[in-house]
C-alpha cells in the first residue's frame, strides 16, 4: 500500500482501526503519533497526512494536499473477457501503468462464463483498478465498462476517443489492435510510422482479444472500424501479459515512462 486512499467525506475524519488501511499503518509501517504518511482523495488530490492521535479505536490524522495527482494517459483497453484470476492481475497491472479506461468484452471465442463471473460486475473489477492505483502510488483509478459483444464496446470506445480528441491541445486516435495471426507489422514499426507522420496520436486504443484470441470476422469487424492489425512477436502470450506489455510498449513510444 504505497497511498492511503479516502472518499472526500472520509479524508475528514477518523479512520477505525479495523480498516486495513489502519492496519497496514500501524503494524507495517509502524506509525506513531506525530508521523507523516502518503495519501489522496480518490480521483482528486494527493499530498501527506500527519497522524494527530491514536486512541482504542481510531486513527485522527490531519491531511494537507499537494498536487492533482498523477494524472492517467490517454490509453483505452479493450480487453476480451479472460480468466477471473487473469483478470485481477491484468486489472491492477494496467491501473499501476495508467491507462485511463479498461473496456472488458466478451468475444466470440472467450469462454461465455467468464462473463458471469463476480469480475463482470463493474464494482468488483473497479476494485482491482483501485489496488492498481494504491500500488502506482496514485489517486486516479481507471474508469471500467462491461460489454456483451465487440461491437457494443467498440461504439462506446470510439465516443470515449472522440472525448480525448475533442479536449484542447489533443491529438487523433490511433487504433490498435494486437493480433499474432498475420499483423501488418509489429507493435513498435507501427508506433514508428506513427511518429513518422504528419499527424502523430496523442491517444491510443489497444485491443487485446480473449486467450483464444480474435477470429476472422472480429479482425475483419476491427479493420473496418479502424483497428491496425499488429503483433509483438511470435510468441503466444496470455492475455494479461499482452495488455501488459501491449501498455508499456506504447506508454514507452509516447514518453510517458520518462
Amino acid at each position: 500500500m504505497n497511498i492511503c486512499l479516502f472518499s472526500e467525506q472520509g479524508i475528514n475524519q477518523p479512520l477505525s482501526r479495523k480498516d486495513e488501511r489502519a492496519q497496514h499503518l500501524i503494524k507495517i509501517l509502524h506509525k506513531n503519533v506525530g508521523d507523516s504518511f502518503s495519501a489522496g482523495i480518490v480521483n482528486g488530490m494527493a499530498g501527506n497526512a500527519t497522524i494527530t492521535d491514536i486512541t482504542d479505536t481510531e486513527i485522527h490524522f490531519s491531511f494537507t494536499p499537494e498536487t492533482d495527482g498523477k494524472p492517467l494517459y490517454p490509453l483505452i483497453l479493450i480487453i476480451g473477457f479472460p480468466r477471473p484470476i487473469q483478470l485481477k492481475r491484468l486489472l491492477r497491472d494496467v491501473a499501476a501503468l495508467g491507462a485511463s479506461e479498461v473496456h472488458l468484452t466478451g468475444t466470440e471465442l472467450g469462454e461465455k462464463s467468464y462473463l458471469n463471473s463476480n469480475l463482470s460486475k463493474p464494482e468488483e473489477a473497479w476494485q482491482m483498478l483501485y489496488d492498481g492505483t494504491v500500488q502506482a502510488a496514485s489517486t486516479h483509478v481507471p474508469e471500467v465498462f462491461i460489454h456483451k459483444n465487440l461491437k457494443d464496446c467498440v461504439e462506446v470506445v470510439r465516443k470515449s476517443a472522440e472525448a480525448f480528441e475533442s479536449t484542447e491541445n489533443s491529438d487523433k486516435t490511433l487504433y490498435l489492435c494486437l493480433d499474432n495471426i498475420n499483423p501488418a507489422g509489429s507493435l513498435t514499426s507501427i508506433l514508428e510510422k506513427n511518429r513518422a507522420s504528419s499527424e502523430p496520436a496523442g491517444a491510443f486504443v489497444a485491443a487485446i482479444g480473449s486467450e483464444r484470441g480474435w477470429t476472422e470476422n472480429e479482425r475483419h469487424f476491427l479493420e473496418e472500424k479502424g483497428f491496425l492489425r499488429c503483433g509483438m512477436g511470435p510468441r503466444v502470450m496470455r492475455t494479461e501479459t499482452a495488455a501488459t506489455v501491449a501498455s508499456s510498449v506504447i506508454a514507452s513510444y509516447a514518453g510517458w515512462l520518462s
